[in-house]
């Protein structure tokens, strides 16, 4: 049977995952530090973004602070991040700081 899933290098299709309800966070990016009000859940694995500016990132605890030497997350690109396990640590926050202009950073959990 067809799929559109994207597949691994063995061609077989990865599954996807659900967008999580009551889970989908604004960040309002600007030349200060900014993160996510509300942790993500626990049970998250997965957090999509996406930025209508470019932006640097740091994910972390709920004290995470993101500054210019951090990830450059480039605007106008949908990208899946991974943020833990019960194995390698769960981070809870992503903070972002603007590369040129305010922007926002929409965020979805996905389960």
């Amino acid at each position: 049977m067809p799929t559109i899933l994207p597949k691994d290098a063995d061609n077989i299709p990865l599954p996807a995952l659900r967008l999580k309800d009551g889970a989908a966070h604004t960040i309002n990016v600007t030349a200060s530090s900014a993160r996510n009000t509300n942790a993500f859940d626990a049970e998250t694995k997965i957090v999509s973004l996406y930025a209508t500016g470019p932006v640097y990132l740091k994910f972390g605890s709920a004290s995470v602070t993101a500054t210019t030497n951090d990830h450059y997350f480039p605007e106008g690109v949908y990208y899946d991040v991974s943020i833990g396990d019960d194995k390698t640590g769960h981070l809870s926050h992503v903070a972002a700081i603007r590369a040129s202009s305010d922007c926002q950073l929409f965020i979805s959990e996905k389960h």
